[in-house]
C-alpha cells in the first residue's frame, strides 16, 4: 500500500518543484537529440517519467547528507544542484565535466555536493553506501546516506548483503528503490517469486513502505519522514518508489518486452502531466507560468550544450593521471 503523500505548502513551493522537473525532462530530451548527432556517446540512460522520485527526495534531504546515485543518475544529479554545464560536459566527454570527462553518463561525481556519483554495475551503489553510512555513524555525524537503485538490484547479492549489514549495524542510511517495473528489460513478476520489495527490507527487520514515484508530493513527504526517523537513531529505512521510465532502458535497447499502448498509458499519467494539472486546478499556477518554467529550463539547456561545445579537452599528456598513484614530492 503507498504511503500517503501531501500537496504543495505554497504557490512558490508548488512551481519550485515543477521548474526543477521541467529541468531535469528538458536536459533528458536533448540528450536524446544529442546522442543522435553523436554529440554524446558511450551508453546512456535516460530519466524520464521519474523525475518526482529525483525532485522530491532530494528537497527532503540535507545538504551534508552522502548520495549514492544509479547509472540512470542525471535528474539525480541535477536536482541534487551539480551545475547542469558541469553534467553536460561530461556527457560530452570534456574536462569541464564534473568528472574531468572520464567518467561520462553513468559516473556523474561531484563531492562539494557531497554526490558520490553513479556506478555502472547493477547494484554496486549499495555496498558503497553503507560503507558512507558506517563512517557517518563512527564519526557520529548528523547525516545520512541515501541510496537510489533500481528494481532489477533487488535480485542481486549486494541488495540482500547490504541490507543486512545496514539492519546489524543500525546504519543511517535510507535504501531508495526506484521500481520502473522492468529492470533492464525484464518485468519484475518474472525474475521475482515476492515482488513486494519493500516487504523484502522488513524481512531484514528495516522500516520498509511503498510510495507513489509519481507523485512528487508524495515522495517528498516520504523521504522526509523516513530521513527524521534515521537521524532520531532508527536505523535503515526503506522506500519502494513506484515510478515508469518512458524511454528504453538505455539507446541500444529495442523495447520488446512492453508494449506502446503500455508506456502511452503511462505517459498520460505522468509526473510532470499530473503536477501541472493539479497545479493549475489549485489556484496555484497559471498558463504563463508554466511557459516561463519551460522557456527557463530550455534555455539553460542552451547554456549548457554551448559550454559544453566550447569547454576544453583534456589534454593527452593528462591522460595518465589517476590512472596510478603519483610519487610523492
Amino acid at each position: 500500500m503507498n504511503a500517503p503523500g501531501a500537496g504543495p505548502t505554497s504557490r512558490e513551493h508548488g512551481l519550485t518543484v515543477l521548474g526543477q522537473m521541467l529541468r531535469i525532462r528538458a536536459f533528458e530530451d536533448r540528450c536524446y537529440q544529442l546522442y543522435g548527432e553523436q554529440k554524446i556517446r558511450g551508453f546512456l540512460h535516460l530519466y524520464n517519467g521519474e523525475e518526482a522520485v529525483a525532485v522530491g527526495a532530494m528537497r527532503a534531504l540535507d545538504a551534508g547528507d552522502a548520495i549514492v546515485a544509479t547509472y540512470r543518475e542525471h535528474g539525480h544529479a541535477l536536482a541534487r544542484g551539480v551545475p547542469m554545464d558541469a553534467v553536460m560536459a561530461e556527457l560530452y566527454g570534456k574536462q569541464s565535466g564534473c568528472s574531468r570527462g572520464r567518467g561520462g553518463s553513468m559516473h556523474l561525481f561531484d563531492v562539494a555536493k557531497r554526490f558520490y556519483g553513479g556506478n555502472a554495475i547493477v547494484a554496486a551503489g549499495l555496498p558503497v553506501a553503507v560503507g558512507l553510512a558506517l563512517a557517518q555513524k563512527l564519526r557520529r555525524e548528523p547525516t545520512i546516506t541515501a541510496c537510489f537503485f533500481g528494481d532489477g538490484a533487488v535480485a542481486e547479492g549486494e541488495f540482500h548483503e547490504s541490507l543486512n549489514l545496514a539492519a546489524l549495524w543500525r546504519l543511517p542510511v535510507l535504501f531508495l528503490c526506484e521500481n520502473n517495473r522492468y529492470a533492464m528489460g525484464t518485468a519484475l513478476d518474472r525474475t521475482e517469486a515476492e515482488t513486494d520489495i519493500a516487504a523484502k527490507a522488513r524481512g531484514y527487520r528495516i522500516e520498509a513502505a511503498a510510495v507513489d514515484g509519481m507523485d512528487v508530493f508524495a515522495v517528498e513527504a516520504a523521504v522526509g519522514r523516513a530521513a527524521a526517523a534515521i537521524r532520531g537513531g532508527a536505523g535503515p529505512g526503506l522506500l519502494e518508489l513506484d515510478t515508469y521510465r518512458f524511454r528504453a532502458h538505455s539507446m541500444f535497447d529495442p523495447q520488446l518486452y512492453r508494449d506502446k499502448a503500455e508506456v502511452e498509458a503511462w505517459q498520460k499519467k505522468g509526473p510532470l502531466i499530473t503536477l501541472t494539472t493539479r497545479l493549475k486546478a489549485e489556484g496555484l499556477m497559471t498558463e504563463d507560468d508554466y511557459r516561463r518554467l519551460d522557456a527557463a529550463a530550455s534555455a539553460e539547456v542552451d547554456a549548457a550544450v554551448a559550454f559544453a561545445e566550447n569547454a576544453p579537452w583534456e589534454p593527452v599528456a593528462d591522460l595518465a593521471r589517476f590512472v596510478y598513484a603519483e610519487p610523492a614530492a
